[in-house]
Order: C-alpha cells, then structure tokens, then sequence
C-alpha cells in the first residue's frame, strides 16, 4: 500500500543526513539558517546559494537513515547531491503559517528555476506545507522536456499519487512510458491504476506497434485488472507478436483479470500456461 509521507520526521531525517555529510563552513551556514528567525523572507536567497556554500557532492546516507526515510514514506537520496538535499530540506522546514506569502515566495522560485533548481523543488513536493496547493504546479512540471525534471517528479517521488486529480494523473503515467522512464520507481502505480489509463495505453500500444516499435512490458502490469472485450483484442495482437517478454507480462497482466476470454486464450499458450502455474513471474522481472 502506498505510504503517506510523514513531513516532520521527514524533514529532521533530512537534516541529520545534511549535518552527517557537511562540516566546517558548509555546516556552519546550515546551522546558521537553522536559526533564521524570517525564513520566508531569506528563502530566495538562500535556495540560489546553497550549491555554492554546501557543494555538490552526492550525499551517503547510512543504512538506518535510509531504512528511516523509507519508514516515513519517502525514497531513497543516496543519489542526490548535497545542494539538492539542502534545497528540499530548505522548502520543507518552512514554518506552516502565512499560506498566501509562503505560497508567492515559493510559487516565485518555480516561475525562475533552472534546471537544477527545478529538480529540487519538485523533489521538495511531498515535503511542502500546505501540500494540496502544489497539485497545479506538479501537473504542470509534466509537460517539461527535461529528463531531470521529469525524473524529480516522476521517480522516487509519493507526490503525484497522493495528489493529482485522474487526468493528470495519467498524463504523468503515459509520459514517463514515452519518455522511457523506469517505472518500477512511480510510487503509487497500482494504487492508481485505472480503466481510462488502461484504455489510454493500449492504444499508446497499438502506435508502437504500428511504428515498429517494442512496448515496454509494464504498460501490460496497468491493463490487464480493467480486460474487456476491446483490451482483448489488443492482448491477443500482443500474444501474437510471439515476442517471449511481451507475451509473458501479458499473461501475467491477464493473470489478474477476471475476464474470462482472455484466461482461456493464454490457456492455448502452453508455454505461457506452464510459467503461470509455476507462479515464477512477477513485474519486478520485467
């Protein structure tokens, strides 16, 4: 089940690991706006300097850090640089007060990001005060062309599934398809899934296929529950390419159905028959 994020723990989790990978000068400014009694007023200022007072190194959280961020329904940072830890953590410890002036001060960072200042405050979505007002922002950040970008809001990241409306949703669910990104790391996907989603893919299916082009077989892992007369016959299309990995994720897609058709059609499979039974697959094999 997918997880809501724990916002306080998260954010002293996040300053441990801050502090645990920062000394001298670095970590004496950290601590010194720690302590800055107007933090929305500094925040602009702050959010532009911090790569160049706490560097860009990758941060090595330790285990029980990570196990703890895990705990409170957040991913893993052992590939974030230092500066975009700091950056999220920065966004996150805003005191949740004065919604309108925390809102400009924050809305204006977006309207002004580079790319990398982007990637922090998509990263930083789930940690926000007032977390429902950012819906919009997080929609919009889809229609990016930037890898990083996408890969902020779409990887790793409990946001979008708690809250995006369907429609956006699903947007975010067939660009990461398009724009291939791993979608082991979409949090919340088969909590999410739906039958419009699932008609929208198999038609996202029907074009690779006319293209030339190979489907990823995880598209199968958010169809098959919603198999219907139509979604059948784009499977059998599938099934009939004789590509092995594609025909076992939509077995294993069709696994979960209850439509009973297509149960019977993987059945003339007896490859595929025999690998259901043996109870062997599973999408984090494709």
């Amino acid at each position: 089940m997918m997880k809501a994020c724990d916002v306080v723990t998260a954010n002293k989790l996040l300053l441990d690991i801050i502090k645990t990978n920062l000394s001298g000068e670095a970590l004496n400014w950290v601590e010194a706006w720690e302590a800055t009694p107007d933090q929305i007023n500094g925040l602009g200022k702050a959010f532009v300097m911090a790569p160049r007072k706490t560097g860009k190194a990758i941060v090595q959280p330790s285990v029980l850090q990570l196990a703890a961020l895990e705990d409170a329904g957040l991913a893993n940072v052992s590939q974030w640089s230092i500066d975009r830890l700091f950056r999220v953590w920065l966004l996150g410890n805003l005191p949740a007060t004065a919604q309108d002036k925390l809102y400009a001060a924050i809305d204006q960072l977006f309207l002004s990001a580079e790319m990398n200042e982007a990637v922090a405050l998509y990263s930083a979505l789930p940690f926000l005060p007032f977390p429902a007002i950012w819906a919009k922002r997080c929609a919009e950040g889809i229609r990016s062309n930037i890898g990083s970008v996408l890969e902020a809001i779409m990887e790793n990241n409990p946001y979008p599934a708690q809250y995006l409306d369907e429609a956006a949703w699903n947007q975010l669910v067939l660009k990461a398809f398009f724009t291939e990104k791993n979608i082991n790391l979409i949090v919340g996907l088969d909590e999410r899934d739906n039958l419009e989603l699932a008609l929208t893919l198999t038609d996202y299916a029907k074009e690779r296929w006319a293209a030339g082009r190979k489907v990823n077989p995880q598209l199968w892992r958010l169809v098959g529950k919603f198999t219907n007369e139509e979604i059948f016959e784009v499977l059998k299309t599938g099934l009939q390419h004789y590509d092995q990995v594609e025909q076992r994720a939509i077995a294993l897609a069709v696994a979960a159905s209850d439509y009973e058709p297509a149960k019977d059609y993987i059945d003339t499979f007896p490859e595929l028959k025999a690998v259901l039974a043996e109870g062997s697959l599973s999408w984090d094999k494709f």
